[in-house]
C-alpha cells in the first residue's frame, strides 16, 4: 500500500478523455492524485507497478450494487423480482446479524476490487450500516452507500419494515458518521428501496433529508412489469413520474433499472438530469426486461452501469455488464447499437458523473488516482486492436492485474493486498452456512 509516489510504467494508456484516444506511456501518482500522464521520469523513491503488455485505464465505476446480499449468492434462483424479494431476499436481509453483514460486505467489496471496480454506489439492508462502511474503509474501495429504507409493503418481514421516524433518524446518524470519511472516499446515500415498500411520506422525507445534507438519493424504479403496474394502480401514474412528484429526481438522484418507461418518463429523466443505473445482467436473470439503453442515451438521459446484487446476477463483474450493454441492444436496434467507447465511458467517467463523484473516471493530471491495469495476455483479448473493443467484448475479471484507489494499491498482481483474501472467503462461507441453517435453505 502507498499514498506517496506511484508509477504505473510501460502500459497502453487509455485516458477516456475522448473516444479513440490511446497511447504508450506511464502514469505517475502523487498524494492520491494523478500527477503526470505520458512519458514520465519517476521521482525517488517511487513504488512501481508493471503495466507492460497491459492497458492502463481509469478504475471502473458501478452505480448500483448490493454488497450485503453476497451471502445469498446462488440461493435465490429461477424467480421473478417480486417473488425473489418476498421469498428469499427480504427474509435473508432480516435474518442478517451484524457479523454476517460484515462478512457479506467484505466478500462483495473484495470481489468488486479484484474485478477492477474502484468506485460503487451501494444499497445496504435496513440495519447495521456501520459494518458496510467499516469494511469499505479497511479494504480501500471508493464507496457511496446507505441503509435501505422500508416502512411497509406486501410481504416485507417485520425485521425489515422500520417505523418512518426511526428509519430516518438512524439514516441521518449513519450519514453524519460516515459521509466524507477516509479523506472523502466514503459517502452517504439516502436509499428508500422502491415505491412498493415505502410510503409516500417516507419518500418525500428521504428526499428532504438527502438535500438537507447534500447527500445522494438512490432507489429502484420500473424494474419489473408487475411492480410498475402495481404502482400505476395505486398512484395513477408511472413509477418514475410518481417518484418525481415525491422529490426523487434530479442530478442528485440515481434510479436503478428504469426498464418499463413511457415516453414522458424518458423525457422527464432527461429534463431533470436524473441518473439511471443500467443493470442488464440482473434484469435478464430475473426476467424483468431490457431497458432501452439506446433510447435513453438518444434522449439525453445520464446512464451508468451496475451489476446489482450477487443473488440476481451471481457476479459483481463490470465486464459482464459491459459485454451485455455492448451487445444486447443489437436485437432491437440493429448491429452496433451502442458503440464500445460509449460503453467504456458509462463504466468510467459517465458512471462517476451519475454517482456524483468529482474528478473520477478519467486519467487527467489533478484527478483522483483510481486506476486499473488490464493484462492483454488473455486469449479473448488477442489480437489487440482498438482498446474499447478489446475490453468491452473480450475483457474479463481474470485480466485485472493491478488496482489503485485514491493513490493506494489495493490489488497487486491480481491479489487483494488490503486484507487477507483467504480470511474473507472463510468468514463468508461460515456466515453463509449459519444463515442457511437458520433460514432452512439446507
Amino acid at each position: 500500500m502507498t499514498r506517496g509516489s506511484l508509477l504505473l510504467r510501460g502500459g497502453i494508456v487509455v485516458p477516456l478523455t475522448e473516444p479513440g484516444l490511446w497511447f504508450a506511456g506511464d502514469v505517475l501518482v502523487e498524494g492520491g492524485r494523478i500527477a503526470q500522464v505520458g512519458r514520465v521520469e519517476p521521482p525517488e523513491p517511487c513504488d512501481t507497478l508493471d503495466a507492460a503488455g497491459a492497458l492502463v485505464l481509469p478504475g471502473f465505476v458501478q452505480v448500483h450494487v448490493h454488497v450485503v446480499q453476497s451471502l445469498a449468492r446462488h440461493r435465490a434462483e429461477r424467480l421473478p423480482l417480486l417473488h425473489w424479494l418476498r421469498d428469499h431476499i427480504w427474509p435473508y436481509e432480516a435474518a442478517l446479524a451484524p457479523a454476517e453483514v460484515d462478512a457479506a460486505a467484505r466478500l462483495g467489496i473484495a470481489e468488486l476490487l479484484c474485478s477492477g471496480t474502484t468506485a460503487a454506489l451501494d444499497m445496504g439492508t435496513t440495519h447495521d450500516q456501520d459494518a458496510v462502511f467499516a469494511a469499505a474503509a479497511e479494504l480501500g474501495i471508493r464507496l457511496t452507500s446507505g441503509a435501505c429504507l422500508m416502512d411497509g409493503g406486501d410481504g416485507v418481514p417485520p425485521g425489515l419494515a422500520t417505523p418512518l421516524d426511526e428509519a430516518l433518524a438512524r439514516t441521518e446518524g449513519w450519514g453524519k458518521r460516515w459521509h466524507g470519511a477516509c479523506g472523502g472516499r466514503l459517502r452517504y446515500a439516502v436509499a428508500p428501496r422502491f415505491a412498493l415498500s415505502c410510503s409516500a411520506r417516507l419518500m418525500r422525507e428521504s428526499a428532504s433529508l438527502a438535500r438537507t445534507h447534500g447527500w445522494l438519493l438512490h432507489s429502484h424504479a420500473s424494474e419489473n412489469r408487475d411492480e410498475t403496474e402495481a404502482v400505476r394502480r395505486a398512484t395513477g401514474r408511472g413509477n418514475v413520474a410518481y417518484l418525481h412528484e415525491l422529490g426523487l429526481s434530479g442530478r442528485d438522484t440515481v434510479l436503478a433499472h428504469c426498464i418499463h418507461l413511457d415516453g414522458e418518463e424518458v423525457a422527464l429523466l432527461a429534463e431533470t438530469g436524473t441518473g439511471v443505473a443500467h443493470c442488464p445482467g440482473a434484469n435478464l436473470k430475473l426476467a424483468s426486461g431490457v431497458a432501452d439503453l439506446p433510447r435513453l442515451l438518444a434522449g439525453g438521459v445520464r446512464v451508468g452501469l451496475g451489476a446489482d446484487g450477487p443473488p440476481c446476477n451471481n457476479r459483481l463483474s463490470i465486464f459482464h455488464e459491459m459485454a451485455l450493454a455492448g451487445t444486447l441492444h443489437n436485437l432491437r436496434h440493429g448491429a452496433g447499437a451502442v458503440d464500445p467507447w460509449e460503453v467504456l465511458a458509462m463504466a468510467t467517467w459517465r458512471g462517476a458523473e451519475v454517482a456524483g463523484l468529482d474528478q473520477v473516471g478519467r486519467l487527467l493530471p489533478g484527478w483522483r488516482a483510481d486506476l486499473v491495469v488490464l493484462d492483454l495476455g488473455s486469449w479473448a483479448m488477442q489480437p489487440f486492436t482498438d482498446p474499447a473493443t478489446v475490453v468491452v467484448y473480450g475483457g474479463d475479471v481474470a485480466s485485472v492485474r493491478h488496482v489503485v484507489v485514491d493513490g493506494t494499491v489495493v490489488v497487486r498482481d491480481g491479489v487483494l493486498v488490503t486484507a487477507d483474501p483467504d480470511v474473507i472467503r472463510r468468514e463468508a462461507r461460515r456466515a453463509a452456512a449459519a444463515l442457511a441453517q437458520r433460514l432452512g435453505w439446507e
